[in-house]
């Protein structure tokens, strides 16, 4: 792994190098973010692969914390906010949500690509953040998304930033709520 990249013809530290160093600073849930951001999107900044390498030649403080924030990282998350969600579902013993799940009617046509799916219970939990409700186009098109989920009979499960704060309790009653109403039960 190269130390420095170029960025438009400046000389920065290379992602993977970078993301590495923060390893004592940041959280792990803010690790899983970063992570999960280089290893997605249209043009991804790195692998998973490249991140395994770059924590495997460490022999440092460092690498346990990385080693469990790459057990978390999933490729195709689109932002931090859907990461903190899904790990925080996941902590609470809920099954694991897919990413970016494309959601079809009877006929087979798209209807929407949900941030979050559980498609044999069809609940669709979906992080919705400030951006939404400041713009208004953004918020009747996201308005008429959310009748096209219902209409295929898919409980969609909007959480606000309110219902993310401390430890997301909140967002995970609401997500464990329209589970158990779909069938879902907890192994105990």
């Amino acid at each position: 792994m190269r130390a420095v990249t170029d960025a438009d013809g400046l000389r920065i530290e290379h992602p993977v190098r970078a993301w590495r160093q923060t390893g004592t600073l940041w959280r792990l849930d803010d690790l899983v973010a970063a992570a999960d951001y280089l290893v997605s999107g249209d043009r991804p900044l790195a692998s998973v692969a490249e991140l395994r390498e770059e924590v495997a030649m460490m022999g440092d403080a460092r690498r346990r914390i990385l080693d469990r924030a790459l057990r978390d990282v999933r490729v195709g998350v689109r932002s931090p906010r859907e990461t903190k969600l899904r790990l925080v579902l996941g902590r609470a013993g809920l099954p694991e949500p897919e990413i970016n799940w494309a959601l079809r009617d009877g006929s087979g046509r798209f209807v929407a690509e949900l941030d979050l799916a559980y498609p044999r219970w069809r609940v669709a939990p979906e992080y919705d953040g400030r951006v939404h409700a400041d713009d208004h186009r953004q918020f009747e098109k996201d308005g008429d998304r959310w009748d096209r989920i219902r209409a295929t009979g898919w409980d969609h499960v909007r959480i606000l930033n309110h219902h993310m704060r401390g430890d997301g309790r909140e967002a995970v009653d609401r997500v464990r709520s329209a589970l158990r109403r779909a069938g879902w039960s907890e192994a105990r």
